[in-house]
């Protein structure tokens, strides 16, 4: 494409805990300047767990944004821009299920909302867990509940589940190993 966007500004509006909100001021290919919202989100990882039995180990947990439960795979912000996601998906792993697993691998990469955030989470496949403890945060409340994939898919599609990493782990999943 020959189009060309140029940013002119980036003004940090607010700081929080888990994203910055900025305001960006840029040249767009007509020569209009517009003005964007952008939030800087430092990343995630993911994990999807599967136990021997085939089933999914999912969190249950109440989620601020919606008011509400949501049923999720574990995942959480990673502890710097410099973490390797393998590390955090591990310890999100063990943090939210009280399982852990030497055997991690990297199913998909999403972003999830391009229009207005960079936030991109590695998201990884956990097998053979083994049982640890559970080390949750002092705010975190979090319920493991084991699924089957098909079940999963049926509570996506009637959405009962609507978190967007969850669906594309799941459904991921579901294509790469699950034929």
């Amino acid at each position: 494409m020959a189009e060309e966007f140029k940013r002119l500004n980036r003004e940090l509006m607010y700081h929080g805990t888990i994203v910055d909100f900025y305001k960006d001021t840029v040249l767009v290919p007509n020569g209009n300047v517009a003005e964007w919202d952008f939030i800087g989100h430092k990343g995630a990882a993911a994990v999807v767990p599967v136990r021997e039995d085939g089933r999914l180990l999912m969190v249950r947990q109440y989620r601020n944004a919606l008011d509400r439960y949501t049923l999720e795979i574990p995942a959480g912000g990673l502890n710097g821009a410099s973490e390797p996601t393998l590390d955090a998906a591990a310890r999100e792993l063990e943090e939210e299920t009280g399982y852990r697993s030497e055997h991690l691998e990297l199913l998909i990469t999403i972003r999830t909302t391009v229009a207005f955030c960079n936030e991109k989470i590695d998201i990884y496949v956990a097998r053979d867990l083994k049982k640890g403890e559970q080390h949750l945060d002092e705010d975190e409340f979090i319920h493991v509940e084991a699924y089957t994939v098909e079940e999963l898919c049926d509570m996506i599609l009637s959405g009962k589940i609507e978190d967007s990493k969850t669906i594309a782990a799941v459904m991921s999943y579901r294509v790469k190993y699950c034929g």
